[in-house]
């Protein structure tokens, strides 16, 4: 009887996901009033209901879609998320449980993510990031960043691109510690062609994640729209190599956007006009050697364990 009660119980909850999922395919499809992708996730977090939002627009007098319109949204909704089922594909909402902790907190959280691998919903990592063209000495610096993110039980999160995203990947899996690569396509594209088998090591071994649907190709917003992710999963940001129009820049902006800590090498505070600017900002640390990333490493972790203590004794 309690297995049955159980049973019950678990469908109920497995279809209430899925009308959840389907009001926010919807939503997003709709995108009523001139909402973005953006501000729909966040009314949907707040809300604490798809459904209830989709409601909201069918009851408002003033919406732009008549009932057919909304009703042909949803019905179309519910055929896309059966077929990404029936496809095997993981999908996972903002609502759902699964969603990364860490990501859930930024203002520019994604409404859904398509993922292959382990999820850990409170996942504990950082970017390590930087130039496609890497030197040795930033593929080496990269390595070193990633050995000591082991060393500290932190997952190394990066784009998959290649340069540094490539070498803190591979150096993660050397290791045999976790990896988390946030794509900037669909999670059935790969990009570069060049990284296929790594893409595949990393869904088998570690974790992929898109905020895309599954056949986006690559585009220029794609890829800072990754970046944005990316800095959102982690503790903070780890910026080994770049140039004065690397799109790194763009990840080291955003971080600090969503008040999550910049480590820079000190080569990028002196080169480029955009790392002189972090450099004097609040949670910035710019370093010089293994020793300095380590130190602020252990300063990030420490500064994240008092927020958390403190965000559990305010509930």
């Amino acid at each position: 009887m309690i297995e049955h009660t159980f049973d019950v119980y678990t469908r109920y909850m497995e279809s209430r996901g899925d009308e959840e999922s389907v009001a926010l395919l919807a939503l997003l499809a709709l995108k009523p009033g001139g909402r973005t992708w953006e501000q729909i996730a966040n009314e949907v977090a707040l809300t604490g209901s798809a459904a209830a939002v989709l409601d909201e627009v069918r009851q408002d007098s003033a919406t732009l879609f008549d009932d057919p319109a909304i009703e042909k949204a949803t019905a179309d909704a519910a055929r896309t998320l059966a077929q990404w089922s029936a496809d095997g594909l993981d999908f996972i909402s903002i609502l759902d449980v699964r969603y990364p902790t860490y990501l859930a907190q930024v203002f520019d959280a994604p409404p859904f993510l398509f993922a292959r691998g382990l999820v850990d919903p409170t996942d504990r990592g950082m970017s390590v990031v930087g130039s496609r063209h890497c030197t040795p000495e930033g593929c080496a610096m990269a390595r070193d960043a990633v050995r000591i993110l082991a060393e500290h039980g932190l997952t190394t999160i990066a784009g998959l691109a290649e340069g540094i995203d490539t070498a803190a990947h591979r150096a993660a899996l050397d290791l045999g510690v976790r990896t988390v690569a946030v794509l900037g396509t669909g999670i059935r594209k790969y990009a570069p062609a060049a990284n296929r088998a790594l893409q595949d090591e990393i869904a088998e071994r570690g974790l992929l994640l898109s905020q895309f649907y599954p056949d986006q190709p690559p585009t220029k917003q794609t890829f800072p729209m990754r970046n944005g992710t990316m800095s959102g999963y982690g503790l903070a940001t780890i910026v080994v190599e770049a140039g004065e129009y690397s799109g790194t820049r763009i990840q080291a902006r955003r971080a600090a956007d969503h008040g999550r800590p910049v480590i820079m090498s000190a080569h990028i505070a002196e080169s480029t006009t955009w790392g002189r600017s972090l450099a004097g900002a609040p949670g910035t640390w710019v370093v010089r050697s293994r020793s300095e990333v380590e130190q602020a490493v252990d300063e990030v972790i420490e500064a994240s364990s008092t927020e958390w203590l403190r965000d559990m004794v305010a509930v």
